[in-house]
């Protein structure tokens, strides 16, 4: 049997593993893969890795906040994840790990099935591995990208290196002339607040709240009470997660079982 596994602190809300095993089941392949999940503290993340080594652990799917920091204790990095600066995907392949990144891929196809993105101005919250991931994407379509983060230096940092600007918190109002909108951290979960006051949503915009359980989250609420377009978290979850079941197992996803089983639990 060969076991993959979702990390993250926290991590019970994850619909990762409920998406992967239905994935299995639809391409019957559940007698040799299963997904599971662990949570995982930020002080043991070395332990965790050095444990997927000895216990043969065939994939890794790597949450908040363990996206950046992770990239130390791996023995190989693929490319595109060296320039993202962050891994949400590790395979091992006999012992040697190697880190993939495919939020960048997941958020992108999330939204150009809602518009072309070039010259597009995007509003991105937050500056952690998510965010990473996305602005990356994102420059590569020639989008225009402003990052707002609590920690001005944070943003500064991921700006400078994907050639955007910067900004507070507090200045969101610029939002407000801006195409899109993308909530790249974890406000949301098992909360109802959102990072950006509604008052500087329009319908014009699409919304992106890479949060996906609730399902409905408030930034979500409040988008569609504006009667903006709206991205929902699990689409995202979802478009990675094909790339992940790839390097997983080495076959094509089943997309819609996969789709099925994400928008039946997060109802």
């Amino acid at each position: 049997m060969k076991i993959c596994l979702s990390i993250g602190y926290p991590i019970k809300t994850s619909q990762s593993p409920s998406m992967h095993n239905a994935g299995y089941k639809k391409l019957g392949i559940d007698y040799e893969f299963i997904y599971l999940s662990a949570e995982v503290k930020p002080k043991d993340l070395k332990k965790a890795i050095d444990g997927v080594k000895a216990l043969g652990i065939r994939g890794v799917s790597v949450t908040m906040p363990h996206k950046q920091k992770v990239l130390k204790y791996l023995d190989k990095i693929d490319e595109e994840a060296k320039e993202i600066g962050a891994v949400n995907t590790i395979v091992n392949d006999n012992g040697t790990l190697t880190g993939f990144n495919t939020d960048s891929i997941g958020a992108i196809v999330a939204l150009e099935k809602k518009t072309n993105l070039k010259r597009k101005s995007v509003a991105l919250i937050g500056a952690g591995g998510a965010a990473r991931a996305i602005v990356y994407g994102l420059r590569k379509k020639s989008s225009i990208v402003k990052i707002f983060n609590r920690s001005l230096d944070h943003a500064k940092e991921l700006a400078k290196g994907f050639g955007c600007e910067y900004a507070a918190l507090n200045s969101l109002e610029q939002a407000l002339d801006m195409d899109i909108i993308i909530n790249a951290t974890s406000v949301g979960m098992n909360e109802d607040r959102s990072p950006i006051n509604k008052k500087f949503l329009n319908k014009n915009q699409i919304i992106l709240d890479i949060v996906n359980s609730p399902k409905e989250t408030k930034l979500i609420k409040d988008a569609k009470e504006k009667g903006a377009e709206i991205i929902y978290g699990y689409e995202m979850l979802l478009y990675q997660g094909i790339e992940q079941f790839k390097l997983y197992t080495g076959f094509n996803a089943p997309v819609d079982a996969m789709r099925e089983v994400l928008v039946k639990n997060l109802k």
